[in-house]
């Protein structure tokens, strides 16, 4: 059975701004999105250290990742305020998830390095993913298929009124 795909040309734009290839950069992924207006890179909050930002490519509803400011793949390499400073935006994006949209629980992770799944091995970041009991239905089980039921901008919005609130 192969993977089936819903089309969202609403985000190739998105998608496009974001590409080192697209805009001559050479950065990262993590390092290009920083530089970006808010709005633009669909960053939820700006720290001292790190920021929340909406992951494009998002497992459910309301997924995000939190990286440094600094560029390294290693959170071995993370000085301890940086490091408290992530931990403290693991607790603020739980809570704005919960008010925003009351999943049931969450998905807290990272891959550090390619050979564990890192998308980009060298800019570490933190993975926060509401979860929903059942949200695994038919369309992945069946049809290799995962719906999303919000706009990515709308649930930008929505987190980041529950953020502010938080």
């Amino acid at each position: 059975m192969s993977l089936k795909i819903l089309w969202n040309p609403w985000r190739y734009e998105y998608i496009k701004s974001l590409s080192p290839r697209e805009s001559g950069e050479s950065e990262c992924l993590f390092c290009t999105l920083q530089k970006r207006s808010d709005e633009e890179a669909l960053i939820i909050h700006r720290g001292r250290r790190a920021f929340v930002v909406m992951n494009a490519y998002p497992y459910n509803s309301g997924h995000l990742m939190i990286a440094p400011y600094t560029h390294v793949g290693d959170p071995v390499l993370l000085d301890q305020e940086t490091t408290i400073e992530i931990f403290e935006l693991i607790r603020k994006s739980i809570i704005a998830l919960r008010e925003a949209f009351h999943p049931d629980g969450f998905n807290i992770g990272a891959n550090i390095g390619r050979a564990a799944g890192a998308g980009v091995p060298d800019h570490f970041h933190i993975h926060v993913v509401p979860r929903w009991v059942g949200d695994a239905n038919f369309m992945a089980i069946i049809a290799d298929t995962k719906p999303l039921p919000i706009a990515l901008r709308e649930a930008f919005e929505l987190i980041r009124k529950h953020w502010s609130q938080g």
